[in-house]
């Protein structure tokens, strides 16, 4: 684990007592004192201490055993510091309201890449010592280091690939191009890419979340490779990211959205311009349903569907991600786009925005007076109708117009917008995308529809000629509907089930889920290869809580056995965690019948907090 940094006048390497060091680590943050920061640090502040391995404590920093990551060679470690984990990493204000920039010196040893979160990096060799700065100020939780069996490729001008020698070619193929071509089309709204270099790392499937938007080094799951539309899209969505997010941050978690939000529709507006609106808004249909399957569980009071979310003391702010931050937000700003008449002219109101706040943190507050004082028009507006709904006798407090005032007038709804729970007072129009949308629809009625004719639905459309998220679309419906008669599902398994079996994984994983919630025994040895050959939380978790909602404990404990020496210890825990609710108490197994190199695990009696039955990670696990 990352042991406590020494602080030191005269920084040199600590020498760690005890087994498995990994690294020794030095890092310098030099505090940015931005509006609205109230210190500044006069000094440097130099910390040095040692990284060692075999630490599971902490969640922000990850080690991995050689067989966990894909070429099964050298040991990887990563780091994950959103929201508030880097404070396990190095000393530090871990708020988004301080930013600062940093320098750090990693030694690691032969043959072990380190990478950065940096603008500079410099390598000796004969030293085998790695020195970064990062010039531009951050916030603490976009401070991030890997290191393994990495080697680069470049992709574009400004743009490299790194990833384990065994998945560099797919990477190269998906991305080659690409990235600069995406780049260029967020320059064109937003103005300049200001951090250089934008290279991508492909970290192995125990990478917790999808992907992260770490300066110069987005970090994606290699998972994700095989499926070319959700890597377009999350690819995409970090590169937003870079201007919205890391160049001006929410001050505070309880404002997520001012981040996931704005990036969510920039990147929208970034897919429009290199794919058209027709593939946007299938996209756009895809999440939107997911939001309202969301809203569905959790019910329309629920404080989380908030925008301005309160977050109680001791609650982690990791914990208020959901697809309401990155949904219900980016309807907001498209909402907010809609008021100014023309995207174009919203997209030179965030280039101002950008302008004006770079290297800075905001509240929601900050946004909309820049929205109010750039379109003036609609500031004039709001002064007519406060002065309508204020008193004359209350001419001081008219006279004296402020924008929190101008934001209980009704017309704008920016108060409900931010404080309302539910779903989003207006969602956008996705007619663009019926040519696409409209052919799910009528399948999905097709099947559902009584009496069924499965020769006429099955033959009504050939889904191996559709787009990925018209597939995932149609198969989220009949999971929404499930349970699902028997006669429907079994000849959706006979029309469907082996052609599903050669598509990519968010695919598969959805018609395993329809498999598992409709009790389907004959696809159900699908379900156990599948799970034999996943290691990752995006496509273990949603199985492992559908196969225990319903009749298949049994079975989910046996795979579980089976399969529990390839998944991270995390990973592992949270299966525990969700393969123990509802069993008082569970008995222990002898591991030696189904893995013979490790003892038995007794479940744990607690549930994790962050796991609920009732609401499928799947349906609230969302990219950073």
């Amino acid at each position: 684990m990352l042991k406590s940094f020494i602080v030191t006048e005269h920084p040199g390497w600590i020498p760690w007592r005890g087994k498995g060091t990994l690294f020794l680590f030095y890092f310098c943050p030099y505090l940015y004192k931005s509006e609205g920061a109230s210190a500044r640090l006069s000094e440097r502040c130099k910390f040095v201490g040692g990284v060692k391995d075999r630490g599971t404590e902490e969640q922000m920093i990850w080690w991995l055993d050689p067989e966990l990551t894909y070429g099964n060679a050298k040991p990887f470690v990563f780091t994950q510091g959103h929201s508030v984990c880097n404070r396990s990493f190095f000393p530090c204000f871990d708020t988004p309201a301080v930013k600062c920039t940093y320098s750090a010196t990693v030694k690691a040893p032969a043959g072990i890449q380190v990478l950065m979160s940096a603008t500079q990096s410099t390598y000796s060799e004969q030293e085998g010592v790695y020195q970064f700065y990062m010039e531009y100020p951050v916030p603490a939780y976009l401070v991030a280091l890997v290191a393994g069996d990495l080697i680069p490729a470049d992709i574009g001008p400004r743009s490299r690939v790194w990833a384990e020698p065994c998945l560099l070619p797919a990477a190269i193929s998906k991305l080659s191009g690409m990235v600069e071509r995406w780049l260029s089309a967020a320059e064109s709204l937003y103005g300049p890419y200001i951090w250089g270099r934008y290279d991508i790392v492909f970290l192995p499937p125990s990478f917790p979340i999808v992907a992260m938007e770490n300066p110069c080094l987005t970090f994606i799951i290699s998972s994700i490779l095989e499926s070319d539309e959700f890597l377009i899209i999350d690819v995409i969505h970090e590169v937003a990211h870079s201007w919205f997010g890391n160049a001006v941050t929410n001050a505070t978690w309880e404002e997520m959205w001012l981040s996931e939000g704005l990036a969510t529709y920039a990147q929208r507006r970034i897919t429009t311009e290199t794919y058209g609106a027709a593939f946007t808004c299938l996209e756009t249909a895809f999440r939107l349903d997911a939001l309202h399957r969301q809203m569905k569980l959790l019910g329309e009071d629920n404080p989380v569907s908030k925008l301005q979310v309160k977050l109680e003391p001791g609650v982690n702010p990791s914990n208020l991600m959901n697809l309401f931050t990155y949904e219900k937000g980016y309807c907001f700003v498209h909402y907010l786009s809609q008021l100014c008449g023309d995207p174009k002219h919203f997209d030179s109101f965030l280039r101002a925005y950008i302008e004006k706040y770079k290297f800075t943190s905001v509240v929601a507050q900050d946004l909309l007076d820049s929205f109010l004082n750039f379109f003036p028009e609609l500031k004039e507006q709001c002064v007519e109708r406060k002065e309508e709904a204020v008193p004359k006798s209350q001419a001081s407090c008219r006279d004296s117009c402020s924008t929190f005032l101008m934001l209980l007038v009704p017309g704008l709804e920016f108060e409900r917008w931010l404080n309302a729970t539910g779903p989003p007072l207006a969602e956008p129009d996705l007619s663009q995308g019926s040519s696409l949308t409209r052919p799910v629809e009528t399948l999905y009625s097709l099947w559902t529809t009584e009496p069924l004719d499965a020769v006429a639905a099955a033959s009504s459309v050939d889904i191996t000629k559709w787009r990925t998220f018209q597939t995932v679309l149609f198969l989220d419906r009949l999971l929404d509907g499930s349970p699902l008669p028997h006669e429907v599902i079994k000849k959706l398994s006979e029309s469907y089930s082996s052609q599903l079996d050669s598509m990519n994984a968010e695919i598969r994983i959805r018609w395993l889920q329809i498999v598992v919630r409709n009790d389907y025994y004959p696809d159900l040895y699908k379900v156990r290869c599948f799970l034999e050959n996943q290691r990752s939380r995006m496509y273990t978790i949603p199985l492992y809580e559908d196969l225990c909602t319903g009749t298949l404990k049994s079975f989910a404990l046996e795979v579980f056995y089976q399969t529990q020496n390839q998944l991270h210890p995390n990973l592992r825990k949270t299966i525990q965690q969700i393969l123990s609710q509802g069993l008082n108490p569970l008995p222990t197994i002898d591991a030696t019948a189904v893995a013979t190199d490790t003892p038995a695990m007794v479940l744990e009696d607690k549930a994790s907090e962050a796991t609920n039955g009732a609401i499928s990670l799947r349906d609230v696990n969302v990219s950073a």
